[in-house]
């Protein structure tokens, strides 16, 4: 399918006359506006006539499915994988802005300048409300809709997990009634060790709150993400890939689609001007229709589909524009002697997890033979001009962007066994926002 803008780049209908397009291309009646989706503008007059398109939205948490049909076919479909992990970004910004303005000799006081308007939405959430309008504008920009309709989960959780609660009972989560957060995580997971081949015997181990998302960044003290364990178990060296922390997901599972939601299902609705629709619609549906469950197929149903011709769905990653971590942290490497392997340094440390004199455990740091590598702290000085994910052109062919190499001198190509110079290498397109995986 290939996508067509007239002169004044408004969308027209997709074309499949993959001919006509090369020759208006090779005739320089037509300019490639996008590589993929392949769009073309056309550069000399032409009618506005467009027939009627439905673009249907299966909106989410993490993945977002769409697909816009006509009468006859489906003309776009897409799974588009939303990017994560925006709340540790938030903290980290916020770390670094106090930095930043600490080191001011005068600043003048701005608390009244705090105010949160009407409607206003928690940062992480209002990231993913806004990432959906990005997507719909990115897919109006090339195809004429004239209808929406999005999918809105509409149930309430609390009643799913109690179906007697009413009134005040809503103001009372699953901590009302303890003061510290640590004592109801110890009180509800019983005051034991809940690693299930844990191998300390004391009958009154000492008992620690760890972060369950440690391993991917996540170090919200929300009650899903905290487990006890005990010392013996909540090691530095458990921490590391090969450890058992490492990859550990939460044991109940998270509403945070369904909160998600119930926060903006309305304001996507408004703000869209889009037509509701629910989920058991779309399920039975796509069940008569004996369709396989996939976001871009739930959003064929969601737009209306039934009979039309298919086509083969885009797959679309969100990524991060800017990385703010300025510093890294690379641990030493030492042999250990025991068995000779090169270690990191957290796999043979001192036997303390905190800064006091107390040893939980074993002190490994005898056990530590010949330094390989010392631990360094890098700090970054400049942006380089190309990025991973970055589409360019090298000798003839069109490569992806892995990394750069020597202070951004060079830069390595996916698939490609040269490494040129950056000098050599022509930037296509940015890798960064919404990008076409496949």
């Amino acid at each position: 399918m290939v996508y067509v803008l007239n002169e004044h780049g408004r969308p027209l209908m997709p074309t499949t006359r993959y001919g006509k397009v090369r020759r208006l291309i090779q005739s320089g009646k037509a300019k490639v506006k996008g590589r993929k989706p392949f769009t073309i503008q056309l550069l000399y007059p032409t009618t506005s006539y467009t027939q009627s398109l439905t673009l249907g939205i299966d909106s989410g948490y993490e993945n977002v499915g769409v697909s816009v049909v006509s009468e006859k076919t489906e003309v776009f479909a897409a799974e588009c994988k939303l990017l994560t992990g925006m709340s540790e970004r938030l903290k980290g910004r916020a770390m670094y802005r106090r930095q930043r303005r600490s080191r001011l000799r005068y600043r003048k006081p701005r608390f009244d300048n705090r105010r949160r308007s009407g409607g206003w939405l928690a940062p992480s959430i209002q990231h993913k409300l806004d990432s959906h309008l990005r997507l719909v504008e990115k897919v109006k920009r090339i195809l004429p809709i004239n209808q929406t309709i999005l999918e809105v989960a509409n149930f309430d959780i609390q009643a799913i997990r109690n179906p007697e609660i009413e009134g005040i009972i809503y103001q009372m989560g699953e901590q009302f009634g303890f003061f510290n957060l640590r004592e109801y995580i110890l009180h509800r997971d019983h005051h034991q060790c809940q690693y299930p081949k844990c191998r300390n015997k004391n009958p009154h181990p000492i008992l620690q709150v760890h972060h369950v998302g440690f391993w991917k960044g996540d170090r919200s003290n929300r009650p899903r993400n905290l487990i006890a364990l005990c010392d013996w178990c909540h090691t530095p060296q458990n921490h590391l890939s090969t450890g058992f922390l490492y990859g550990w997901e939460p044991k109940e599972k998270s509403f945070r689609p369904e909160t998600f939601m119930s926060m903006v299902r309305w304001k996507l609705i408004a703000l869209l001007n889009a037509k509701p629709t629910y989920g058991f619609l779309t399920k039975s549906k796509r069940i008569l229709q004996g369709l396989e469950k996939s976001h871009a197929t739930d959003a064929f149903v969601i737009a209306g589909g039934s009979n039309q011709s298919r086509i083969q769905s885009f797959l679309i990653r969100q990524v991060r524009r800017n990385n703010r971590s300025l510093e890294k942290f690379y641990d030493a490497k030492v042999t250990d002697i025991r068995t000779g392997r090169v270690v990191k340094g957290q796999e043979v440390f001192c036997g303390r997890r905190v800064r006091n004199r107390e040893l939980t455990l074993e002190n490994l740091r005898v056990y530590r033979g010949e330094k390989v590598s010392k631990g360094k702290r890098v700090v970054r000085k400049q942006r380089y001009s190309l990025q991973p994910m970055d589409l360019v052109w090298f000798d003839g062919n069109l490569y992806t962007v892995s990394g750069t190499n020597n202070k951004g001198k060079t830069v390595v190509l996916r698939d490609c066994r040269k490494v040129p110079a950056v000098s050599k290498v022509k930037l296509i397109k940015s890798g960064k926002g919404f990008c076409f995986v496949s």
